[in-house]
């Protein structure tokens, strides 16, 4: 049987040799445009009080919370004995290295963070006369979220990186950079293309779900919406990492991605049945 021997340049425009616009970095860009038009389109339908000026101010806060918690999060909890080495190689972003759990604690700590700032504005809009809550605004988040999901996925398989383990599936892909520099490709074993089975489970199941499901705002209360994203995304995360290479030290004899996952199902469990005891049903 033969496979697919992935060829894909990393580079949607390379200038010279090494140096040019990679995909992963248009699927950040392109990520963050997404998340800004259904930001402007749940404001223009009364689901969130932000004006024009605080949704730029709330994307850029987004942006800096990927950046820094997906970056700590990876020195963090995959490549702890590099970081405490050199704590400077946090700044080494050219050479990889970005962690999804750690985005979201990123991401969570800029949503509160706005909304102490917003909530804190004397009003001088309508918009901002609504103060906005911690959980409105992750609720959005989880929503934003997973298109961005989808397209990093998408750019992963691009890179050629983070590749499944090895299988003789029709759909099997020979993956180059998955053996020694100069193995012969004949001696390359086919892996599954787990970077694509995470794009269509954390990416695209879970962005079809979050859209039906945060339009039944007035049946739950704020923080729900939150809850069920990370409850599903860690069920997706879990269900493709059996598929997936290990691309760090196993934690109990799992891969470290199942293993802060299921860390998320318990929370999340929590987090919905709290916010139903606690919270307001949104408005």
């Amino acid at each position: 049987m033969s496979y697919y021997i992935h060829n894909i340049s990393p580079f949607a425009l390379e200038f010279s040799p090494g140096f040019g616009i990679r995909w992963y970095g248009l699927s950040y860009a392109i990520g963050l445009l997404l998340a800004w038009y259904i930001l402007i389109r749940l404001a223009k339908k009364g689901f969130i009080p932000l004006d024009a000026k605080d949704r730029a101010n709330f994307i850029f806060s987004i942006l800096l919370g990927i950046v820094i918690g997906g970056r700590l999060g990876f020195m963090l909890f995959y490549d702890l004995p590099r970081f405490l080495q050199n704590p400077l190689s946090f700044f080494e972003f050219w050479r990889g290295g970005m962690s999804s759990h750690g985005g979201f604690i990123g991401v969570g700590v800029a949503c509160f963070i706005f909304s102490q700032i917003v909530s804190r504005q004397k009003p001088s809009s309508k918009e901002k006369a609504n103060k906005i809550s911690f959980w409105q605004l992750t609720d959005a988040m989880s929503i934003m979220t997973p298109a961005g999901l989808l397209l990093g996925r998408i750019a992963n398989f691009i890179n050629g990186e983070l590749w499944g383990h090895i299988a003789h599936v029709p759909w099997a892909v020979i993956f180059p950079l998955s053996a020694p520099t100069g193995t012969p490709l004949s001696l390359i074993p086919p892996r599954h293309p787990s970077q694509l089975y995470e794009a269509f489970g954390e990416g695209l199941l879970l962005f079809i779900y979050t859209q039906i499901r945060y339009r039944q705002t007035k049946l739950r209360p704020h923080g729900q919406m939150t809850a069920e994203f990370l409850f599903f995304y860690a069920i997706m995360r879990i269900i493709c990492e059996c598929f997936r290479e290990p691309d760090a030290s196993l934690i109990f004899g799992v891969s470290r991605g199942i293993f802060y996952s299921a860390l998320m199902i318990p929370l999340a469990v929590g987090l919905w049945f709290w916010c139903k005891r606690v919270q307001k049903p949104a408005a």
